[in-house]
């Protein structure tokens, strides 16, 4: 996967920011919508496509469009890249494969432990009852 190539695929819009900022933020198109088709992309393989519909498919759209918003700064030029960023980590953390867990026993060491501070325990509680007078 070419990071250059995948980054030519996005699509980048313009739009006003919402918010307080007067009259700079109602004349000044600086918020950036970055919009990327996972299933049309051309650099990614069918087997990294399924991946990350299935990974990242609560940030998706209906049509497995991923779209990201950004609007920290007050220059296009630096929410652009901030944007780009953000795609990058979540295609990063997206395409990361989940290593199967191996099922341990404890050591035997380790029980013996648990089973010796039980009967200490125990030991503890039963010496604090009321002795049997009988």
């Amino acid at each position: 996967m070419n990071i250059e190539n995948l980054i030519k695929e996005l699509s980048f819009k313009a739009i006003r920011s919402g918010g307080a900022g007067g009259q700079h933020v109602n004349k000044v198109s600086s918020k950036i919508e970055l919009t990327f088709d996972v299933e049309n992309s051309s650099e990614l393989t069918d087997d990294q496509k399924q991946l990350l519909l299935n990974k990242i498919a609560n940030r998706l759209t209906k049509e497995n469009v991923l779209i990201l918003f950004c609007d920290e700064s007050r220059s296009q030029h630096k929410n652009k890249e901030i944007a780009i960023k953000r795609f990058l980590e979540v295609i990063k953390n997206g395409l990361k494969k989940i290593k199967p867990r191996k099922a341990t026993k404890p050591s035997k060491s380790a029980i013996r432990k648990r089973l010796k501070s039980k009967k200490k325990r125990s030991e503890k509680k039963l010496n604090r009852q009321k002795p049997d007078l009988e």
